[in-house]
C-alpha cells in the first residue's frame, strides 16, 4: 500500500470511528513488533524457532516446567526492555474517547497497560506473561518470587498456600481458554459498530472468530496487518504496511 493510499484509508477509518456508537479494538502480536518484540506465527517468528510446550507437558513433566520458566524469564526480559510504540499509544487514545469500548488482545507482553489502557477496558484472552498464579487455588506469585523459588529449591515453583503448581498467567497450547473472558469478548463484539483489528493473523481459534462475529452483526471491520488474514475478503478496510504508523495517522485525523 502506498503512503497516499494509507492516508486516504486512515482518514476514512477516522471518520467511521468518529461516527461510531461503540468501537472495539482487537490486537495480536504484530502490534508489538515495532517495539522490538518478535511475533509468534509469521515466518521467522518465535514458533518457527522453538517448539511450544504443551499444557499437559507442564502438568506432568518437571523438566518441561523448568524449560517453560526459562523461556518465560527470557521473554520477560524482552518485554521489560520494550517500550509502547505509536500503535499502543494510539489505541489507548482511541479507547479514551466517549465511544471507546474495550480492547480485546491476544498479547501477553503488558505493553497496552504501559501505554495507558486501563484494566477495566481490556480483555486479555490469552493471559498476561508478566505475572503468575497457582493452577489449583489461583494464589498469585510474582515472576521475581518464582525465580527466587527456582534458585532456592532447584525445582519449578509451588504454591505457598496449597503446594499446587505455579504457572505464568498465559494460555499454553492445549490449555482451556478462560470461558468467562471469551464470553465477555463475544458480547463486546456483538455490541460494537466498528471493530479495528491490529496485528493479528486471525488464525488462532476461538479468538479469531470475534471479528467475524462483529462483522456478521453489522459492524464495520478494519484490518491492519502486515500479512494476509482469512478475513481480508470480508473487511471494509484492509491496511498493509506499518501498523503503528497507520494507527498514529488515524488518530491524527481524529483530532482534526
Amino acid at each position: 500500500m502506498t503512503p497516499a493510499t494509507a492516508q486516504v484509508a486512515a482518514e476514512n477509518l477516522a471518520e467511521r470511528i468518529r461516527e461510531a456508537r461503540r468501537v472495539v479494538v482487537f490486537t495480536g502480536a504484530g502490534i508489538s513488533t515495532d517495539s522490538g518484540i518478535d511475533d509468534f506465527r509469521s515466518p521467522g517468528g518465535i514458533w518457527s524457532k522453538i517448539k511450544p510446550i504443551e499444557f499437559s507437558q507442564f502438568q506432568t513433566d518437571e523438566e518441561a516446567r523448568r524449560e517453560d520458566w526459562r523461556r518465560r524469564f527470557h521473554f520477560q526480559a524482552s518485554f521489560d526492555a520494550a517500550q509502547p510504540n505509536a500503535g499502543h499509544l494510539g489505541i489507548a487514545t482511541l479507547l479514551a474517547r466517549d465511544n471507546g469500548g474495550v480492547l480485546i488482545t491476544q498479547n501477553i507482553d503488558g505493553l497496552h497497560q504501559r501505554a495507558g489502557v486501563p484494566d477495566e477496558q481490556m480483555i486479555e484472552i490469552h493471559g498476561n506473561g508478566t505475572r503468575a498464579s497457582c493452577l489449583e487455588c489461583s494464589s498469585p506469585m510474582s515472576l521475581a518470587e518464582a525465580r527466587a523459588y527456582i534458585e532456592r529449591e532447584d525445582q519449578a515453583p509451588r504454591c505457598r498456600r496449597c503446594d499446587g503448581l505455579v504457572k505464568a498467567d498465559i494460555i499454553s497450547f492445549g490449555q482451556p481458554m478462560p470461558s468467562q473472558k471469551l464470553a465477555s469478548a463475544e458480547q463486546h463484539a456483538l455490541d460494537c459498530d466498528v471493530m479495528l483489528v491490529a496485528g493479528s493473523s486471525l488464525v488462532v481459534q476461538p479468538a479469531a472468530t470475534l471479528p467475524l462475529i462483529a462483522k456478521n452483526n453489522g459492524a464495520y471491520l478494519a484490518i491492519i496487518n502486515r500479512d494476509a488474514t482469512p478475513l481480508d475478503g470480508m473487511a471494509n478496510l484492509r491496511f498493509g504496511g506499518s501498523i503503528s504508523d497507520t494507527i498514529r495517522l488515524t488518530c491524527e485525523y481524529l483530532q482534526t
